[in-house]
């Protein structure tokens, strides 16, 4: 099942994306007399995905007249949610990227960073770039959303925890970070240094999770791209690490590592590109160009 967050009037609501089109679950909740939660962020907080994708996986689309579809080309969305309870990323996970930044492989454990909430953004919204920092790169990545709270599981059962995926963007102060590697999360700490949307896809979408491809993508061209098997450290195996060091909750966001990142500056419009999703692109504004 495929989901987003639309924007309308100044409120945010959840939808299930089906081909071009889209239904509101505030309007199946209005069709068919469900009780869901019409906020994405609810729906997995109330563990309610489970039954909301049995529903849609069973033909309840069917059930739905055309009226209540939106095309989504008439669509503005924003963020999944809001307020996601932790934001984590995982830095130099592709070895060229390692090698890049450090100038030799990794080591045993990877490199880890939090984003705070007032970094949140959604697509097309603006990246503004900070007057601390002349140097801002942004990254595209899989993005993991947990769907149940758990602590300390083995790899091999973290399928068991993830809700699904999404795209995202991570943007750092370059500059800063060169100064002295201590700095990295004031890098990564500015607002509107993390985007994420619009589509958010279930486990149950993927068959080849290996496979995926991730693109970094500037203005249109791509600059970077990689798979997930070449990572260093697999997406199951992030999730058990992070549930090692603290307990993971239905909404917490982990970034998996980037195939590159590039350098923005005001007027560039960065994008991350991976399939199965639609494109989440952001546009790169100075501060004073902001209203």
């Amino acid at each position: 099942m495929k989901l987003a967050t639309v924007k309308n009037e100044g409120k945010e609501f959840a939808v299930i994306i089906t081909a071009e089109k889209a239904v509101s679950i505030r309007e199946i909740n209005r069709v068919l007399g469900m009780s869901w939660s019409e906020d994405l962020f609810s729906i997995l907080e109330k563990n309610q995905l489970s039954s909301l994708n049995d529903w849609y996986r069973n033909g309840g689309m069917e059930q739905l007249g055309s009226s209540s579809l939106m095309d989504i080309d008439n669509l503005s969305f924003g963020p999944l949610y809001r307020n996601p309870g932790k934001i984590w990323g995982v830095g130099m996970n592709y070895v060229e990227k390692a090698i890049e930044l450090s100038g030799s492989p990794p080591g045993e454990e990877p490199v880890i960073f939090m984003k705070p909430i007032t970094s949140v953004i959604g697509p097309d919204d603006p990246i503004i770039l900070p007057n601390q920092s002349s140097q801002v790169t942004a990254e595209a990545e899989l993005g993991v959303i947990i769907g149940k709270t758990c602590k300390n599981i083995k790899e091999e059962e973290a399928s068991n925890v993830v809700a699904g995926f999404t795209t995202t963007l991570d943007m750092t102060a370059k500059d800063i970070h060169a100064k002295d590697p201590r700095f990295l999360q004031r890098s990564k700490s500015f607002d509107t240094f993390f985007s994420f949307g619009p589509y958010f896809l279930t486990i149950d979408e993927w068959q080849d999770l290996e496979n995926i491809r991730v693109s970094t993508s500037i203005n249109g061209c791509k600059k970077h791209q990689n798979v997930v098997r070449n990572m260093m450290f697999k997406p199951w195996w992030i999730v058990s690490f992070f549930s090692e060091i603290m307990t993971l909750h239905p909404g917490d966001i982990i970034m998996t590592g980037t195939p590159g990142s590039i350098l923005i500056r005001d007027r560039d419009v960065v994008g991350c590109e991976i399939s199965g999703f639609k494109e989440l692109r952001n546009l790169v504004v100075e501060k004073y160009s902001v209203n």
